[in-house]
């Protein structure tokens, strides 16, 4: 019997069988399980089980690690058995949720679709700032066709952002991406222009008040709320538009009232509410001397633990679109490298060589910035480990913060990440790579016991 198949079944045979499972999907390193009687898990068993780095409940789910590529060949295993098995946890899921993990998991939804193209553009821009900074002149036509690589998606990221919030809410999603495109319709006075003086808005009348109209380029929260009010729409008016008629009027009716209503009031109100956000924030994390970069670095694996980490990417994709840089992808970076260097310090003081080798495996994907096997399979399970290594990854944070360390990009932290900063900040990078692993180690060294 393979090996993958011996943990498959020592697992159902741990949590009640596969009649207990109501739902099952697998991520880059995680079985997660929706099951129909929680009582019935052997948390204690399964931990028992070769190759489970760790097991945890969260967001209503229960959660085995496994790793990358093994995960995958598990959940195969259990899906022969049983190929009904439903593969949607998400509806399941959120039920079990809080409010904040509801409106977290709904961004995540929401964002992270959206971010491997930025990941693609921010290394095109590093690319770009690695060439400039070894001194070649690029070609005219070549600087263009740069642009064009790294300029796109800020320009359009409206339509980004409404296609998948349409999709999210069950409307038509090519609805919510022209609905996208029509916030930065050419005809429109460009955002950028309007907010360097060189373009007056567009004003318009309504019950006596001028309001000013522009280009909502590089805005994430006007596209945001404008999808979701559109999504609803379109939902009611395929309620009550004849079947003969539906095809015609309700993408027409979408389009007309979404616009009216975002361009005169949702647009003006969330643009200045953005405004506000993202000034208030990079107010707290630019604090002088680096404090509010060490409480941010600190809390974030927390945060993380907490499965409301997914709001932060809304305020990334605002923060490169509006300045150019993700100064929060430098904070933060840290956190993954410092938690799998605690994990590291608690293999090496660990004598038993099989947990030895459970945790190194456990830490090695932190530092390519997968954190949880070494949070919830190592670190978690004896607090000070996890504890020392918020506090290596504060240290980092603080000196990325003084350092005005800022990311071309987002997606990628750890060893990765490096990419994100190859316009003239790799060594800046390293610091503060070195600076999360070498403090959390020694910090883990000295206060984790076994014997504890």
């Amino acid at each position: 019997m393979s090996k993958e198949k011996i943990v498959a079944d020592s697992i159902l045979k741990n949590i009640g069988g596969m009649d207990n499972i109501k739902s099952m999907e697998h991520c880059a390193t995680r079985l997660r399980l929706i099951l129909k009687d929680n009582e019935k898990i052997n948390s204690d068993e399964i931990e028992k089980i070769d190759s489970v780095k760790g097991q945890f409940m969260a967001a209503g789910q229960y959660q085995i690690i496994l790793g990358t590529g093994f995960v995958n060949k598990v959940y195969g295993c259990i899906k022969e058995l049983n190929s009904n098995i439903k593969a949607d946890n998400k509806s399941e899921a959120y039920e079990n949720m809080t409010l904040i993990q509801k409106i977290s998991r709904i961004l995540g939804d929401i964002f992270v679709p959206i971010i491997p193209v930025l990941v693609a553009t921010g290394m095109f821009m590093g690319i770009r700032g690695l060439i400039t900074n070894l001194g070649v002149n690029l070609d005219g036509n070549l600087l263009v066709l740069s642009q064009v690589l790294t300029d796109t998606a800020f320009a359009f990221l409206p339509a980004l952002v409404a296609y998948s919030a349409m999709k999210r809410f069950g409307g038509t999603p090519i609805v919510g991406f022209i609905l996208g495109l029509m916030l930065v319709a050419p005809q429109l006075p460009n955002a950028y222009s309007v907010a360097s003086g060189a373009t007056e808005p567009i004003y318009m009348s309504l019950l006596g008040l001028s309001i000013p109209i522009v280009g909502y380029q590089g805005s994430v929260l006007p596209a945001l709320v404008i999808a979701i009010i559109a999504a609803k729409l379109e939902k009611y008016l395929r309620k009550i538009v004849p079947n003969v008629l539906d095809l015609i009027v309700t993408p027409f009716l979408t389009l007309l009232v979404s616009m009216i209503i975002g361009l005169l009031i949702v647009g003006p109100i969330m643009h200045q509410s953005e405004v506000v956000i993202l000034g208030l924030v990079k107010s707290f994390i630019t604090i002088p001397y680096g404090i509010g970069a060490f409480i941010v670095g600190g809390l974030n694996q927390f945060i993380v633990v907490t499965g409301v980490h997914h709001v932060f990417s809304a305020l990334e994709i605002d923060l490169l679109a509006n300045t150019g840089s993700n100064v929060y992808n430098a904070i933060v970076t840290g956190t993954a490298t410092a938690q799998g260097a605690a994990a590291l310090a608690v293999a090496f003081k660990t004598k038993n060589k099989n947990k030895r080798s459970l945790y190194i495996s456990s830490a090695i994907p932190a530092f390519l910035g997968i954190t949880e096997p070494s949070v919830f399979g190592v670190n978690l399970r004896f607090i000070k480990p996890f504890i020392c290594g918020c506090i290596g990854a504060a240290v980092a944070a603080m000196v990325a913060g003084m350092m005005n360390l800022a990311a071309t990009g987002m997606g990628m932290t750890g060893l990765p990440g490096i990419l994100l900063y190859l316009n003239g900040q790799v060594l800046g990078y390293l610091v503060i790579l070195s600076i999360s692993i070498v403090v959390s180690f020694i910090l883990t060294y000295i206060v984790f016991k076994p014997e504890e």
